[in-house]
């Protein structure tokens, strides 16, 4: 289990990362860019994750990870069951979005 304390300090842990509203929702930004959002009524994450990295999760742990429903899912965008996920597990997935919207360095 991740509580929104435990998803609040490892997602503000990343360089330059903002927490900011997002209408009825928290969001963690780099660069004004959104990699992660905490819904409190649904007690669920939602990452921004590759197609890759999407089927990973989603296909080790169907209950927990799940694509977002919608056009959005089909962009990487997966829900993520914090009452039942493993802490490790969501560190990695969370570094792994944040990475997804972070500047490639030239």
């Amino acid at each position: 289990m991740v509580t929104i304390e435990d998803f609040r300090k490892l997602a503000l842990s990343f360089p330059n990362t903002t927490e900011e509203a997002h209408f009825e929702k928290t969001s963690f930004r780099v660069n004004k860019k959104i990699f992660a959002t905490f819904d409190e009524k649904n007690n669920h994450a939602v990452l921004k994750l590759n197609e890759i990295d999407q089927s990973v999760f989603c296909a080790s742990s169907e209950k927990i990870f799940y694509p977002i429903p919608n056009k959005w899912g089909k962009q990487g965008w997966t829900i993520v069951d914090l009452a039942r996920v493993r802490p490790k597990m969501f560190e990695d997935a969370l570094q792994l979005s944040y990475q997804n919207v972070t500047p490639r360095k030239k």
